[in-house]
């Protein structure tokens, strides 16, 4: 580890964002508190920008029977990353497996219910746990993880609305990124590559290659193609990102999918009266959470944007007569949805606290004048003092730039 370069593994424990144990297991990371607000935080953007773009939020188990990915094919071609099944009981017939990926759920719940085309495209979408039986070789921090937590998306839709759904996908993850500061490297066109265990089905192939392709087009988006780097069912867009000494990875994806509707029988019934079969697009804004914040933190060297800050005010009393207006500040910042917390004589110099609180976006000085005149001392995480503001405008002009989201920290 380059200590010149943000990690997020060191920046986590620095934080307080995120531990681990020998006890839980390796690859198997806890959220602490702050790390935890972090996590919700995010998960509820990822959620109400869905809700915004017309997703329907489910929830589904992490646990399936061993017939489910047999089904799907996760069992012939991605057995050797998937948990070995458990029998329940000495006298119990069926396996259970923990899950390597959502889309077989969603697609039974597709199945569930009969459709028209008249509903599509039907937009489910959830932020789910899955388990990869990862090498303890390749773990690390948060990036390589064996429990994950995935925002995923599916979208059945017809052949003609494919294309329309995965242009939107991608726009969706480029607004995202934009308001949470990350810069995409690349676009990836990942295609089957030899000796791989994909699907034997040279037209699935060639039908979503041709669709991806189109949508890449459509969105004016350049891209490279990888052999060897498609999902065993199909062809996918990825979204490459890059961490501070270069590495690159893959935190978002777009992908056009024929097997699994003919694996599960998928249908709906069209303006004919007859039954057709939809099309499933699969979709992830963030990919996993876990690889999400890890690259949010080494990106903004732990300096999270202020809608995303764990703490985003701390007020600080210059000395113990002005605690008690700084506690009034602080309850009006609560009252308002900041998270705020008040640092005060006790924990040290004004100085040392203004260091400790180095990496909250915004700074609430109050001394002798600022407390008797209903004032506090703006101090922001870039170094910016714009001054000392009566605290009613201060708090809603913080308020104003965290409801925006955003990297802006002042305007």
């Amino acid at each position: 580890m380059n200590d010149r370069l943000p990690d997020h593994r060191r920046l986590g424990r620095e934080l307080g964002l995120f531990d681990s144990d020998p006890l839980m297991g390796a690859g198997l990371p806890y959220w602490l508190p702050d790390g935890a607000v972090v996590r919700h935080t995010l998960e509820e953007y990822i959620r109400e920008a869905e809700r915004r773009a017309g997703y329907r939020h489910v929830y589904s188990p992490a646990l399936g029977k061993r017939e489910l990915y047999e089904i799907s094919g996760h069992w012939d071609h991605y057995r050797d990353d998937m948990y070995p099944p458990m029998r329940l009981g000495p006298h119990e017939s069926d396996e259970v497996v923990l899950r390597p990926s959502l889309c077989p759920h969603h697609a039974l719940i597709y199945r569930s219910r009969s459709h028209s085309y008249r509903e599509l495209p039907l937009r489910i979408a959830e932020l789910g746990g899955m388990y990869r039986a990862e090498l303890s070789g390749v773990l690390g921090g948060l990036t390589r993880v064996r429990a994950i937590q995935l925002n995923d998306a599916h979208i059945f839709c017809t052949l003609e609305q494919a294309v329309e759904e995965a242009r939107d996908a991608l726009e969706l993850i480029a607004r995202a990124y934009a308001d949470l500061g990350i810069e995409a490297v690349r676009h990836r066109l990942s295609l089957p590559g030899e000796g791989g265990k994909y699907v034997a089905d040279p037209e699935l192939w060639q039908r979503a290659t041709a669709l991806l392709k189109q949508v890449l087009a459509e969105a004016g988006v350049e891209y490279e193609e990888a052999a060897g780097e498609a999902a065993f069912y199909g062809p996918k867009i990825d979204v490459q990102i890059a961490d501070p000494a270069g590495r690159e990875s893959t935190l978002s994806t777009v992908q056009i999918d024929f097997h699994q509707p003919a694996r599960f029988d998928l249908h709906y019934i069209g303006a004919d009266g007859a039954r057709h079969r939809p099309v499933m697009v699969h979709r992830s804004i963030i990919g996993s959470v876990e690889r999400a914040v890890a690259h949010l933190l080494e990106a903004h060297s732990g300096a999270l944007p202020a809608w995303l800050a764990p703490v985003q005010l701390v007020v600080l009393p210059v000395a113990e007569e002005q605690r008690e207006r700084a506690a009034d500040v602080l309850r009006e910042a609560r009252e308002l949805g900041l998270r705020a917390e008040l640092a005060g004589p006790a924990e040290g110099t004004l100085g040392a606290r203004i260091r400790a609180a180095r990496l909250v976006p915004y700074q609430a000085v109050i001394g002798d004048r600022e407390a008797g005149a209903g004032l506090a001392a703006v101090r922001l995480r870039d170094g910016r003092r714009p001054g000392a503001l009566p605290v009613p405008e201060l708090l809603s002009r913080m308020a104003a730039r965290v409801a925006a989201r955003g990297t802006v920290l002042w305007d």
